[in-house]
């Protein structure tokens, strides 16, 4: 079941990676992104890093897609497109059945060898969220502490450059 999870997973995201670059619709772009990263995500899941697997769908599929979707819609202002409008129910079909057929093909020939590393007991311990917390606030402490000064300093200049109003320039007539 792990191999299927695997292969689909990864078919997912060469699929949505192809989406990604071969897609003229910015917006379409960004949503194939976006699973793009919950396919990685996934795949995360499987080799039993958890934590990765949540900061990758909260921080990048979120956070950070929101910025760029913010973006791209301030930025196509006057082009203003539906975003299902040449969408149709027989691409989205023949996706998914491409998809389900190259995923056979991968795995008939991956089933000749073990082609998946074996996770140990260790290893599934390493990617929880108690093991990185542990490490991160002991051994990483200082580091940790001086990085987050460095991050709030970052944020606080960058709010006062932004609030930062210049006065105009006004010409005298002498």
């Amino acid at each position: 079941m792990i191999t299927y999870s695997f292969i689909f997973l990864a078919v997912l995201a060469v699929a949505t990676a192809l989406g990604l670059v071969i897609s003229k619709n910015t917006v379409n772009s960004a949503l194939f992104l976006v699973l793009n990263m919950v396919s990685l995500s996934g795949v995360y899941l499987l080799l039993q890093a958890q934590f990765l697997a949540i900061i990758q769908i909260l921080v990048y599929a979120g956070a950070i897609m929101v910025l760029f979707l913010f973006v791209i819609m301030l930025l196509n202002i006057d082009e203003e497109e539906s975003l299902f409008n040449k969408f149709r129910i027989k691409y989205f079909v023949a996706f998914l059945l491409g998809v389900g057929i190259f995923a056979q093909l991968i795995y008939s020939i991956g089933s000749f060898s073990d082609t998946l590393p074996v996770v140990s007991a260790q290893m599934a311990e390493a990617g929880t969220v108690e093991a990185i917390g542990d490490v991160l606030y002991t051994k990483y402490s200082l580091p940790f502490h001086i990085i987050a000064m460095l991050l709030t300093a970052a944020v606080n200049g960058a709010l006062l450059v932004a609030q930062h109003k210049t006065k105009p320039l006004t010409e005298e007539n002498d």
